[in-house]
Protein backbone atom coordinates (compact mmCIF):
# COMPACT_ATOMS: atom_id res chain seq x y z
CA UNK A 1 0.00 0.00 0.00
CA UNK A 2 1.00 3.50 -0.74
CA UNK A 3 0.33 6.31 1.40
CA UNK A 4 1.91 10.00 -0.02
CA UNK A 5 2.54 12.53 2.98
CA UNK A 6 3.74 16.45 2.45
CA UNK A 7 3.80 17.84 -1.21
CA UNK A 8 4.49 21.66 0.76
CA UNK A 9 5.86 24.05 -1.83
CA UNK A 10 4.16 22.99 -4.88
CA UNK A 11 2.51 21.05 -6.64
CA UNK A 12 2.38 17.14 -6.41
CA UNK A 13 3.65 15.59 -9.53
CA UNK A 14 2.99 12.17 -8.15
CA UNK A 15 -0.53 11.09 -6.96
CA UNK A 16 0.64 7.70 -5.38
CA UNK A 17 3.36 5.87 -5.63
CA UNK A 18 1.86 4.06 -8.36
CA UNK A 19 0.45 7.44 -9.70
CA UNK A 20 3.51 8.02 -11.36
CA UNK A 21 3.77 6.47 -15.11
CA UNK A 22 6.41 5.77 -17.43
CA UNK A 23 6.60 5.17 -21.39
CA UNK A 24 7.24 1.78 -22.58
CA UNK A 25 11.07 1.26 -21.97
CA UNK A 26 13.25 -1.28 -23.39
CA UNK A 27 14.71 -3.53 -20.73
CA UNK A 28 16.95 -6.26 -21.13
CA UNK A 29 16.90 -7.65 -17.75
CA UNK A 30 14.26 -10.91 -16.88
CA UNK A 31 10.71 -9.42 -16.52
CA UNK A 32 10.38 -8.36 -12.47
CA UNK A 33 8.37 -10.41 -10.60
CA UNK A 34 6.13 -9.19 -8.31
CA UNK A 35 3.40 -5.78 -8.63
CA UNK A 36 3.77 -3.80 -11.42
CA UNK A 37 3.37 -0.16 -12.22
CA UNK A 38 3.60 1.71 -15.44
CA UNK A 39 2.13 5.52 -15.49
CA UNK A 40 2.08 7.92 -17.97
CA UNK A 41 1.47 11.69 -16.54
CA UNK A 42 0.65 14.26 -18.61
CA UNK A 43 0.26 18.00 -17.05
CA UNK A 44 -2.09 19.70 -19.44
CA UNK A 45 -1.74 23.77 -20.19
CA UNK A 46 -4.79 24.39 -17.47
CA UNK A 47 -2.62 22.69 -14.56
CA UNK A 48 -4.36 19.51 -14.40
CA UNK A 49 -2.47 16.13 -13.88
CA UNK A 50 -3.98 13.49 -16.07
CA UNK A 51 -2.97 10.36 -15.19
CA UNK A 52 -3.11 6.45 -17.00
CA UNK A 53 -1.88 3.73 -14.24
CA UNK A 54 -1.42 0.28 -15.50
CA UNK A 55 -0.78 -2.08 -12.31
CA UNK A 56 -0.01 -5.80 -12.78
CA UNK A 57 -0.29 -7.79 -9.72
CA UNK A 58 0.35 -11.88 -9.85
CA UNK A 59 -2.04 -14.81 -9.23
CA UNK A 60 -0.77 -15.06 -5.76
CA UNK A 61 -0.56 -11.16 -4.95
CA UNK A 62 -3.10 -8.20 -4.22
CA UNK A 63 -2.61 -4.44 -4.31
CA UNK A 64 -3.73 -1.71 -2.66
CA UNK A 65 -2.78 2.03 -2.89
CA UNK A 66 -4.50 5.19 -0.98
CA UNK A 67 -3.76 8.56 -1.82
CA UNK A 68 -4.45 10.89 0.77
CA UNK A 69 -6.23 14.63 -0.58
CA UNK A 70 -5.59 16.33 2.54
CA UNK A 71 -1.46 16.25 3.47
CA UNK A 72 -0.51 17.96 6.49
CA UNK A 73 2.79 20.29 5.28
CA UNK A 74 3.32 22.01 8.76
CA UNK A 75 1.66 23.58 11.46
CA UNK A 76 -2.31 23.98 11.36
CA UNK A 77 -1.37 24.02 7.45
CA UNK A 78 -2.35 21.41 4.86
CA UNK A 79 -2.31 20.64 0.77
CA UNK A 80 -5.81 19.88 -0.58
CA UNK A 81 -6.19 17.83 -4.06
CA UNK A 82 -9.49 16.72 -6.20
CA UNK A 83 -9.56 13.46 -8.16
CA UNK A 84 -12.22 14.03 -10.95
CA UNK A 85 -13.28 11.93 -14.51
CA UNK A 86 -11.51 8.78 -12.77
CA UNK A 87 -12.32 5.15 -14.93
CA UNK A 88 -11.40 1.63 -13.69
CA UNK A 89 -11.04 -1.14 -15.57
CA UNK A 90 -9.62 -5.10 -15.48
CA UNK A 91 -9.55 -6.25 -11.85
CA UNK A 92 -9.35 -3.36 -10.34
CA UNK A 93 -11.42 -0.52 -9.01
CA UNK A 94 -11.10 2.94 -7.80
CA UNK A 95 -13.13 5.10 -4.76
CA UNK A 96 -13.00 7.94 -2.97
CA UNK A 97 -12.78 7.37 0.93
CA UNK A 98 -12.87 9.96 3.44
CA UNK A 99 -10.52 12.30 1.85
CA UNK A 100 -8.80 9.14 0.26
CA UNK A 101 -8.58 8.04 -3.34
CA UNK A 102 -8.13 4.53 -2.77
CA UNK A 103 -7.07 2.28 -6.06
CA UNK A 104 -7.14 -1.56 -5.50
CA UNK A 105 -6.27 -4.03 -7.90
CA UNK A 106 -6.65 -8.13 -7.46
CA UNK A 107 -4.24 -10.66 -9.70
CA UNK A 108 -4.26 -9.91 -13.19
CA UNK A 109 -3.75 -6.58 -14.93
CA UNK A 110 -6.17 -3.27 -14.19
CA UNK A 111 -6.31 0.22 -15.73
CA UNK A 112 -6.70 3.39 -13.73
CA UNK A 113 -7.55 6.58 -15.37
CA UNK A 114 -8.09 9.89 -13.21
CA UNK A 115 -7.50 14.05 -13.24
CA UNK A 116 -5.46 15.19 -9.87
CA UNK A 117 -6.20 18.85 -9.46
CA UNK A 118 -4.76 21.45 -7.43
CA UNK A 119 -1.00 20.08 -8.25
CA UNK A 120 0.69 23.27 -9.33
CA UNK A 121 2.15 26.28 -7.37
CA UNK A 122 4.61 28.90 -8.03
CA UNK A 123 8.43 29.77 -6.48
CA UNK A 124 10.31 32.67 -6.66
CA UNK A 125 11.49 32.47 -10.86
CA UNK A 126 10.04 29.01 -11.69
CA UNK A 127 7.49 26.71 -10.92
CA UNK A 128 7.54 23.39 -8.51
CA UNK A 129 6.16 19.64 -8.49
CA UNK A 130 7.52 18.78 -5.06
CA UNK A 131 6.28 14.29 -4.11
CA UNK A 132 7.10 13.21 -1.26
CA UNK A 133 5.43 9.67 -0.76
CA UNK A 134 5.74 6.41 1.64
CA UNK A 135 5.44 2.58 0.13
CA UNK A 136 3.55 0.44 2.40
CA UNK A 137 3.92 -2.67 -0.03
CA UNK A 138 6.89 -4.20 -2.03
CA UNK A 139 6.80 -3.17 -5.84
CA UNK A 140 9.02 -5.11 -7.93
CA UNK A 141 9.05 -2.47 -10.80
CA UNK A 142 7.73 0.94 -11.18
CA UNK A 143 8.29 2.83 -14.56
CA UNK A 144 6.40 6.31 -14.92
CA UNK A 145 7.26 9.10 -17.61
CA UNK A 146 6.11 12.99 -17.30
CA UNK A 147 4.73 15.24 -20.33
CA UNK A 148 4.23 18.77 -19.33
CA UNK A 149 3.23 21.88 -21.45
CA UNK A 150 7.01 22.82 -21.47
CA UNK A 151 10.24 20.58 -22.53
CA UNK A 152 12.47 23.11 -19.81
CA UNK A 153 11.03 20.35 -17.44
CA UNK A 154 13.57 20.02 -15.36
CA UNK A 155 14.80 17.47 -12.00
CA UNK A 156 15.55 19.51 -8.90
CA UNK A 157 16.10 16.11 -6.47
CA UNK A 158 15.15 12.40 -6.53
CA UNK A 159 15.77 10.35 -3.40
CA UNK A 160 14.48 6.84 -2.94
CA UNK A 161 15.36 4.33 0.44
CA UNK A 162 14.47 4.48 4.35
CA UNK A 163 13.75 7.45 5.98
CA UNK A 164 16.55 9.22 7.48
CA UNK A 165 18.93 6.80 5.05
CA UNK A 166 17.74 8.03 1.21
CA UNK A 167 19.60 7.91 -1.51
CA UNK A 168 19.50 9.66 -5.31
CA UNK A 169 17.42 7.67 -7.49
CA UNK A 170 19.16 4.73 -9.95
CA UNK A 171 17.28 6.20 -13.17
CA UNK A 172 15.96 9.40 -13.65
CA UNK A 173 16.45 11.72 -16.41
CA UNK A 174 14.91 14.20 -18.70
CA UNK A 175 14.82 13.34 -22.77
CA UNK A 176 15.94 16.25 -24.77
CA UNK A 177 11.97 16.18 -25.69
CA UNK A 178 11.33 17.23 -22.21
CA UNK A 179 10.10 13.51 -21.19
CA UNK A 180 10.97 12.76 -17.63
CA UNK A 181 11.57 9.12 -17.35
CA UNK A 182 11.64 7.17 -14.12
CA UNK A 183 12.55 3.66 -13.44
CA UNK A 184 12.87 2.26 -10.12
CA UNK A 185 13.24 -1.82 -9.22
CA UNK A 186 12.59 -3.46 -5.68
CA UNK A 187 10.93 -1.25 -4.17
CA UNK A 188 10.52 -2.15 -0.68
CA UNK A 189 7.80 -1.49 1.95
CA UNK A 190 9.03 1.82 4.28
CA UNK A 191 10.78 3.04 1.52
CA UNK A 192 10.22 6.80 1.05
CA UNK A 193 10.61 8.30 -2.59
CA UNK A 194 11.07 11.95 -2.35
CA UNK A 195 10.70 13.69 -6.30
CA UNK A 196 11.25 17.39 -6.99
CA UNK A 197 10.72 18.81 -10.44
CA UNK A 198 10.38 22.56 -11.75
CA UNK A 199 9.12 24.63 -14.93
CA UNK A 200 9.33 27.86 -16.47
CA UNK A 201 7.25 30.21 -14.47
CA UNK A 202 4.46 30.94 -15.89
CA UNK A 203 3.77 27.10 -17.89
CA UNK A 204 0.64 26.53 -16.50
CA UNK A 205 -1.50 28.61 -13.77
CA UNK A 206 -0.99 28.08 -10.33
CA UNK A 207 -3.36 26.19 -8.39
CA UNK A 208 -2.29 25.08 -5.23
CA UNK A 209 -4.63 24.78 -2.67
CA UNK A 210 -2.79 25.37 0.70
CA UNK A 211 -4.49 25.93 3.83
CA UNK A 212 -3.67 27.15 7.01
CA UNK A 213 -5.04 29.31 10.31
CA UNK A 214 -7.77 27.83 11.27
CA UNK A 215 -8.94 24.48 12.78
CA UNK A 216 -9.96 22.98 8.93
CA UNK A 217 -8.52 25.69 6.76
CA UNK A 218 -12.17 26.33 5.38
CA UNK A 219 -11.66 30.00 5.75
CA UNK A 220 -7.60 30.27 4.62
CA UNK A 221 -6.77 32.75 1.87
CA UNK A 222 -6.06 30.57 -1.31
CA UNK A 223 -5.75 31.04 -4.49
CA UNK A 224 -9.86 31.30 -5.63
CA UNK A 225 -10.33 33.06 -2.46
CA UNK A 226 -7.51 35.80 -3.44
CA UNK A 227 -9.59 36.12 -6.99
CA UNK A 228 -12.87 36.30 -5.70
CA UNK A 229 -11.78 39.14 -3.04
CA UNK A 230 -10.13 41.19 -6.00
CA UNK A 231 -13.19 40.48 -8.31
CA UNK A 232 -14.82 42.15 -5.73
CA UNK A 233 -12.58 45.04 -5.08
CA UNK A 234 -13.10 45.75 -8.95
CA UNK A 235 -16.80 45.76 -8.48
CA UNK A 236 -16.99 48.00 -5.36
CA UNK A 237 -14.71 50.37 -7.51
CA UNK A 238 -17.21 50.57 -10.01
CA UNK A 239 -19.73 50.95 -7.44
CA UNK A 240 -18.12 53.50 -5.87
CA UNK A 241 -16.85 55.45 -8.93
CA UNK A 242 -20.53 55.36 -10.44
CA UNK A 243 -22.08 57.32 -6.97
CA UNK A 244 -19.16 59.80 -7.01
CA UNK A 245 -19.97 60.49 -10.64
CA UNK A 246 -23.81 60.52 -9.86
CA UNK A 247 -23.23 63.21 -7.03
CA UNK A 248 -20.54 64.77 -8.41
CA UNK A 249 -22.84 65.43 -11.83
CA UNK A 250 -25.65 66.40 -8.88
CA UNK A 251 -23.70 68.79 -7.77
CA UNK A 252 -22.66 70.70 -10.10
CA UNK A 253 -26.09 70.97 -11.23
CA UNK A 254 -26.33 74.12 -8.72
CA UNK A 255 -22.68 75.19 -8.94
CA UNK A 256 -23.40 78.42 -11.50
CA UNK A 257 -23.72 81.41 -11.60
CA UNK A 258 -25.68 81.66 -14.01
CA UNK A 259 -29.34 83.19 -13.70
CA UNK A 260 -32.32 82.67 -15.88
CA UNK A 261 -34.19 85.84 -17.25
CA UNK A 262 -37.88 84.90 -15.84
CA UNK A 263 -39.64 87.84 -17.63
CA UNK A 264 -40.31 87.33 -21.39
CA UNK A 265 -41.35 90.86 -23.72
CA UNK A 266 -43.58 90.55 -26.51
CA UNK A 267 -44.90 93.67 -27.99
CA UNK A 268 -44.73 95.95 -25.31
CA UNK A 269 -46.38 93.63 -22.88
CA UNK A 270 -43.84 91.65 -19.95
CA UNK A 271 -44.73 87.85 -18.66
CA UNK A 272 -43.24 85.30 -16.20
CA UNK A 273 -42.02 82.14 -17.54
CA UNK A 274 -40.79 79.27 -15.53
CA UNK A 275 -38.27 76.87 -17.24
CA UNK A 276 -38.93 74.49 -19.05
CA UNK A 277 -42.40 75.07 -17.96
CA UNK A 278 -41.78 73.43 -14.51
CA UNK A 279 -44.34 74.42 -11.91
CA UNK A 280 -43.95 75.38 -8.62
CA UNK A 281 -44.67 72.43 -6.60
CA UNK A 282 -42.20 70.33 -8.90
CA UNK A 283 -39.56 72.65 -8.72
CA UNK A 284 -39.18 72.70 -5.03
CA UNK A 285 -39.19 68.58 -5.06
CA UNK A 286 -36.20 69.12 -8.17
CA UNK A 287 -34.41 71.13 -5.88
CA UNK A 288 -34.12 68.69 -2.55
CA UNK A 289 -35.55 65.85 -3.87
CA UNK A 290 -37.91 65.87 -1.20
CA UNK A 291 -41.93 66.63 -0.75
CA UNK A 292 -41.73 69.12 1.80
CA UNK A 293 -44.71 71.08 3.44
CA UNK A 294 -43.69 74.09 1.62
CA UNK A 295 -43.79 72.31 -1.83
CA UNK A 296 -47.37 71.58 -1.38
CA UNK A 297 -48.02 75.10 0.16
CA UNK A 298 -46.38 76.89 -2.98
CA UNK A 299 -49.05 74.88 -4.92
CA UNK A 300 -52.12 75.60 -3.63
CA UNK A 301 -50.62 79.51 -3.80
CA UNK A 302 -49.70 78.64 -7.80
CA UNK A 303 -53.27 76.85 -8.12
CA UNK A 304 -55.48 80.22 -6.50
CA UNK A 305 -53.04 82.19 -9.18
CA UNK A 306 -54.20 80.36 -11.81
CA UNK A 307 -58.15 80.80 -10.55
CA UNK A 308 -59.11 77.14 -9.44
CA UNK A 309 -59.15 78.50 -6.08
CA UNK A 310 -59.88 81.73 -3.65
CA UNK A 311 -58.49 82.89 -0.92
CA UNK A 312 -60.20 84.85 1.90
CA UNK A 313 -59.13 86.14 5.18
CA UNK A 314 -61.26 85.61 8.27
CA UNK A 315 -61.16 86.01 11.68
CA UNK A 316 -61.91 83.56 14.26
CA UNK A 317 -62.13 83.70 17.80
CA UNK A 318 -59.93 86.79 17.67
CA UNK A 319 -57.36 84.85 15.85
CA UNK A 320 -56.58 85.45 12.09
CA UNK A 321 -57.33 82.59 9.54
CA UNK A 322 -58.30 81.93 5.71
CA UNK A 323 -60.88 80.44 3.82
CA UNK A 324 -59.67 77.97 0.55
CA UNK A 325 -62.55 78.36 -1.73
CA UNK A 326 -63.59 76.36 -5.02
CA UNK A 327 -63.55 78.73 -8.25
CA UNK A 328 -63.13 76.25 -11.16
CA UNK A 329 -63.23 72.70 -10.93
CA UNK A 330 -59.99 70.49 -11.73
CA UNK A 331 -59.72 70.13 -15.47
CA UNK A 332 -57.02 68.49 -17.72
CA UNK A 333 -54.80 71.55 -17.71
CA UNK A 334 -53.66 70.61 -14.00
CA UNK A 335 -51.38 67.36 -13.37
CA UNK A 336 -52.26 64.74 -11.62
CA UNK A 337 -50.46 65.66 -8.18
CA UNK A 338 -52.10 69.51 -8.22
CA UNK A 339 -55.59 67.49 -9.08
CA UNK A 340 -54.96 65.75 -6.06
CA UNK A 341 -53.78 68.56 -3.84
CA UNK A 342 -57.17 69.93 -5.07
CA UNK A 343 -59.39 66.82 -4.14
CA UNK A 344 -57.39 66.70 -0.67
CA UNK A 345 -58.22 70.18 0.02
CA UNK A 346 -61.69 70.59 -1.15
CA UNK A 347 -63.02 66.81 -1.48
CA UNK A 348 -65.90 66.27 -3.48
CA UNK A 349 -69.29 68.18 -1.95
CA UNK A 350 -67.09 70.61 0.13
CA UNK A 351 -66.23 73.97 -1.74
CA UNK A 352 -64.76 76.08 0.86
CA UNK A 353 -62.49 75.30 3.98
CA UNK A 354 -60.89 76.77 6.34
CA UNK A 355 -57.09 76.82 7.18
CA UNK A 356 -57.30 75.95 10.47
CA UNK A 357 -59.60 72.91 9.31
CA UNK A 358 -57.14 71.55 7.71
CA UNK A 359 -55.06 70.71 11.09
CA UNK A 360 -57.97 68.61 12.42
CA UNK A 361 -56.52 65.23 13.40
CA UNK A 362 -56.75 62.85 10.19
CA UNK A 363 -58.10 65.65 7.97
CA UNK A 364 -54.78 66.06 5.66
CA UNK A 365 -54.07 62.68 4.45
CA UNK A 366 -50.32 63.48 3.05
CA UNK A 367 -48.91 60.35 1.66
CA UNK A 368 -51.25 60.31 -1.39
CA UNK A 369 -49.64 64.11 -2.01
CA UNK A 370 -46.21 62.94 -1.80
CA UNK A 371 -46.54 60.07 -3.75
CA UNK A 372 -47.99 61.68 -6.31
CA UNK A 373 -45.75 64.53 -6.53
CA UNK A 374 -43.04 61.82 -6.92
CA UNK A 375 -45.20 59.75 -9.72
CA UNK A 376 -45.02 62.77 -11.83
CA UNK A 377 -41.26 63.81 -11.42
CA UNK A 378 -40.64 59.86 -12.28
CA UNK A 379 -42.88 60.65 -15.63
CA UNK A 380 -40.99 63.70 -16.44
CA UNK A 381 -37.97 61.79 -16.70
CA UNK A 382 -36.71 64.37 -13.88
CA UNK A 383 -36.51 61.29 -11.47
CA UNK A 384 -34.94 57.86 -11.46
CA UNK A 385 -37.85 54.92 -11.64
CA UNK A 386 -37.59 53.38 -8.21
CA UNK A 387 -38.68 50.23 -10.36
CA UNK A 388 -35.27 50.02 -11.89
CA UNK A 389 -33.52 51.42 -8.58
CA UNK A 390 -35.18 48.44 -6.97
CA UNK A 391 -33.38 45.65 -9.66
CA UNK A 392 -29.84 46.48 -7.87
CA UNK A 393 -31.56 45.23 -4.65
CA UNK A 394 -32.99 42.38 -5.95
CA UNK A 395 -29.43 41.12 -7.94
CA UNK A 396 -27.84 41.76 -4.42
CA UNK A 397 -30.41 39.83 -2.08
CA UNK A 398 -29.74 36.80 -4.62
CA UNK A 399 -25.60 37.31 -4.15
CA UNK A 400 -26.60 37.31 -0.46
CA UNK A 401 -28.46 34.27 -0.37
CA UNK A 402 -25.81 32.61 -3.02
CA UNK A 403 -22.92 33.85 -0.44
CA UNK A 404 -24.37 32.34 2.03
CA UNK A 405 -25.28 29.31 0.21
CA UNK A 406 -21.84 28.87 -1.11
CA UNK A 407 -20.13 29.71 2.03
CA UNK A 408 -21.46 26.92 3.82
CA UNK A 409 -21.39 24.42 0.15
CA UNK A 410 -17.35 25.32 0.49
CA UNK A 411 -17.12 24.63 4.04
CA UNK A 412 -18.10 21.51 3.65
CA UNK A 413 -16.40 20.24 0.90
CA UNK A 414 -13.36 21.79 -0.79
CA UNK A 415 -12.92 25.00 1.38
CA UNK A 416 -12.91 28.39 -0.05
CA UNK A 417 -15.37 29.39 1.74
CA UNK A 418 -14.10 32.87 1.84
CA UNK A 419 -15.41 32.40 -2.09
CA UNK A 420 -18.51 32.76 -0.51
CA UNK A 421 -18.28 35.73 1.56
CA UNK A 422 -17.10 37.43 -0.84
CA UNK A 423 -20.01 36.71 -3.08
CA UNK A 424 -22.05 37.90 -0.11
CA UNK A 425 -20.35 41.13 0.45
CA UNK A 426 -20.51 42.21 -2.71
CA UNK A 427 -24.60 41.46 -2.76
CA UNK A 428 -24.61 43.94 0.31
CA UNK A 429 -23.21 46.46 -1.45
CA UNK A 430 -25.56 46.06 -4.68
CA UNK A 431 -28.23 46.20 -1.77
CA UNK A 432 -26.32 49.34 -0.54
CA UNK A 433 -25.89 50.84 -3.62
CA UNK A 434 -29.40 52.89 -4.44
CA UNK A 435 -29.13 54.15 -1.56
CA UNK A 436 -26.55 56.64 -2.09
CA UNK A 437 -27.41 57.60 -6.04
CA UNK A 438 -28.91 60.71 -6.35
CA UNK A 439 -32.70 60.75 -6.69
CA UNK A 440 -32.46 63.32 -10.04
CA UNK A 441 -31.64 62.14 -13.53
CA UNK A 442 -29.56 63.77 -15.70
CA UNK A 443 -32.28 65.46 -16.86
CA UNK A 444 -33.53 66.47 -12.96
CA UNK A 445 -30.42 68.17 -12.63
CA UNK A 446 -30.43 69.93 -15.66
CA UNK A 447 -33.94 71.50 -14.84
CA UNK A 448 -32.73 71.68 -11.23
CA UNK A 449 -29.94 73.78 -11.78
CA UNK A 450 -32.17 75.81 -14.22
CA UNK A 451 -34.48 76.54 -11.55
CA UNK A 452 -31.70 77.71 -9.23
CA UNK A 453 -30.64 79.83 -12.14
CA UNK A 454 -34.40 81.50 -12.63
CA UNK A 455 -34.14 81.89 -8.46
CA UNK A 456 -31.03 84.15 -9.05
CA UNK A 457 -32.85 85.88 -11.78
CA UNK A 458 -36.24 86.57 -10.01
CA UNK A 459 -33.99 88.09 -7.40
CA UNK A 460 -32.48 90.69 -10.08
CA UNK A 461 -36.07 91.40 -10.70
CA UNK A 462 -37.63 94.76 -10.10
CA UNK A 463 -40.43 96.42 -10.74
CA UNK A 464 -39.74 99.44 -12.33
CA UNK A 465 -38.49 96.48 -15.71
CA UNK A 466 -42.64 95.75 -16.08
CA UNK A 467 -45.36 97.96 -17.10
CA UNK A 468 -47.82 98.57 -14.85
CA UNK A 469 -50.41 96.75 -16.32
CA UNK A 470 -48.67 93.67 -16.22
CA UNK A 471 -46.81 94.00 -12.84
CA UNK A 472 -49.93 92.18 -10.80
CA UNK A 473 -49.63 89.38 -13.26
CA UNK A 474 -46.10 88.70 -13.21
CA UNK A 475 -45.81 89.44 -9.06
CA UNK A 476 -48.87 86.99 -8.37
CA UNK A 477 -47.43 84.30 -11.37
CA UNK A 478 -44.08 84.38 -9.63
CA UNK A 479 -44.94 83.96 -6.14
CA UNK A 480 -45.27 80.57 -5.37
CA UNK A 481 -42.05 80.32 -6.69
CA UNK A 482 -40.48 82.56 -4.14
CA UNK A 483 -42.42 80.66 -1.47
CA UNK A 484 -39.91 77.23 -1.97
CA UNK A 485 -37.08 79.01 -1.55
CA UNK A 486 -38.29 81.19 1.39
CA UNK A 487 -37.77 84.68 -0.31
CA UNK A 488 -41.47 85.34 -0.89
CA UNK A 489 -40.81 88.41 1.74
CA UNK A 490 -38.10 90.05 -0.34
CA UNK A 491 -40.47 89.55 -3.60
CA UNK A 492 -43.24 90.86 -1.70
CA UNK A 493 -41.09 93.78 -0.94
CA UNK A 494 -40.13 94.58 -4.50
CA UNK A 495 -43.52 94.67 -5.30
CA UNK A 496 -45.14 96.72 -2.22
CA UNK A 497 -45.11 99.69 -3.58
CA UNK A 498 -47.11 98.41 -6.61
CA UNK A 499 -50.50 99.66 -7.43
CA UNK A 500 -53.06 96.36 -7.75
CA UNK A 501 -55.67 98.32 -9.66
CA UNK A 502 -53.15 99.26 -12.03
CA UNK A 503 -54.71 96.56 -14.65
CA UNK A 504 -58.23 98.09 -14.08
CA UNK A 505 -59.35 95.32 -11.43
CA UNK A 506 -59.45 96.25 -7.59
CA UNK A 507 -57.32 94.25 -5.72
CA UNK A 508 -55.52 91.25 -5.90
CA UNK A 509 -57.59 88.60 -8.37
CA UNK A 510 -56.63 85.54 -6.32
CA UNK A 511 -56.36 86.45 -2.67
CA UNK A 512 -59.56 89.00 -1.48
CA UNK A 513 -59.56 91.85 1.52
CA UNK A 514 -57.34 94.49 -0.69
CA UNK A 515 -59.90 96.09 -2.99
CA UNK A 516 -59.58 99.49 -2.07
CA UNK A 517 -55.44 99.37 -1.63
CA UNK A 518 -53.35 100.91 -3.47
CA UNK A 519 -50.11 99.05 -2.71
CA UNK A 520 -49.29 95.84 -1.09
CA UNK A 521 -48.09 96.90 2.61
CA UNK A 522 -51.31 95.20 4.10
CA UNK A 523 -50.93 92.15 1.99
CA UNK A 524 -46.64 92.06 2.61
CA UNK A 525 -47.80 91.61 7.08
CA UNK A 526 -50.48 89.31 5.96
CA UNK A 527 -49.40 86.68 3.11
CA UNK A 528 -46.26 85.04 5.82
CA UNK A 529 -48.55 84.77 8.48
CA UNK A 530 -50.90 82.55 5.64
CA UNK A 531 -48.43 80.68 4.34
CA UNK A 532 -47.02 79.76 8.23
CA UNK A 533 -50.39 78.59 8.95
CA UNK A 534 -50.66 76.48 5.59
CA UNK A 535 -47.61 74.73 6.43
CA UNK A 536 -48.67 74.21 9.47
CA UNK A 537 -51.35 72.24 8.36
CA UNK A 538 -49.01 69.94 5.90
CA UNK A 539 -46.94 69.39 8.55
CA UNK A 540 -47.42 65.48 9.98
CA UNK A 541 -48.37 65.08 13.65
Amino acid sequence: MLTFRGGAAGALLLAAAGVLAAAPVAHTEPAPIGVTITADLTLTEAGVLEVTETVGVPADGNFTMALPLRLKVGDDVERVFKVTDVTASGAGTATTVDDQFVVEAKPGESKFTYSLHNTVSDAPGTQVFHWLGVLNADIAALDVSVISPSYQMGIVDCKLGPAGNAKPCADVHTEPDGVLYLSQRDLRKGDAIDLTLQLPPGTVPANADVRGGDANGFFAFTAPVFAAFGALLLALAGMIAYVLLARKRAAAAFAGSDAFEPLVQQGGRVDFTSPDGVLPGEAGLLLDEHVDPVDIAATVVDLAVRRYLWITPVNARGEDDWRISRVNAPDDQLRDYERTVYDMLLPEGTDTVAVRELRAPGRMQLEPVRAAMRADAVATGAFADPKQRALPRWIGIALIALGVIATVTLALTSGHALVGVAIALAGGAAVLLPNYLPTRTTLGDTVAGRVRAMQRGLDAVTREQIPPIDQETVFSRALPYTVISGRADNWIRAFRDMDPSADSQPGLYWFAGYDRDRNLHRFAGQFPFFITALEGAFNPR
